[in-house]
């Protein structure tokens, strides 16, 4: 009798056991697995939504720079094929800040642009005042 007593009692441990780890979920005690899938899942659809936005992969990486490389260009490269597969077209983004849909090596570009030339072929300084040198034109003439 003692036998059956103690194996009931040992499968009255375990389900005791089994209830509290399930109850970690509701404590938000996190399973690392559950964290790292769920980032892997994000980082794939960052990549994929971004092929079908049309951004090249180097532009995803820039403006998503917490997801994980690998993952994002999984999710880019399954979107490729998806579309190349069944012939469709990707989206122009429309986005409120011009900025953020152009590259970072564009903007920088344009900001260091050479200075605005006259009809002279003479550069004019971005701080010269416009009024004074076409003053000075005049009385030239």
């Amino acid at each position: 009798m003692k036998a059956p007593l103690r194996s009931l009692t040992a499968m009255a441990a375990l389900l005791g056991a089994a209830a509290l780890l399930a109850g970690c979920d509701q404590l938000g005690i996190e399973d690392p697995a559950k964290v790292a899938a769920a980032k892997e899942a994000d980082a794939k659809a960052i990549g994929g939504a971004c092929r079908n936005a049309l951004r090249a992969i180097e532009d995803c990486y820039a403006l998503n720079p917490k997801a994980q490389k690998a993952a994002v260009y999984e999710g880019w490269r399954e979107m490729d094929e998806y579309m190349r597969e069944n012939k469709l077209e990707g989206t122009r983004p429309v986005v409120a800040n011009a900025q953020a849909s152009r590259p970072a090596a564009a903007a920088s570009d344009e900001e260091e642009s050479p200075s605005p030339r006259s009809a002279k072929g003479q550069v004019s300084e971005k701080g010269s005042d416009k009024g004074s040198d076409k003053g000075s034109e005049k009385s030239g003439h």
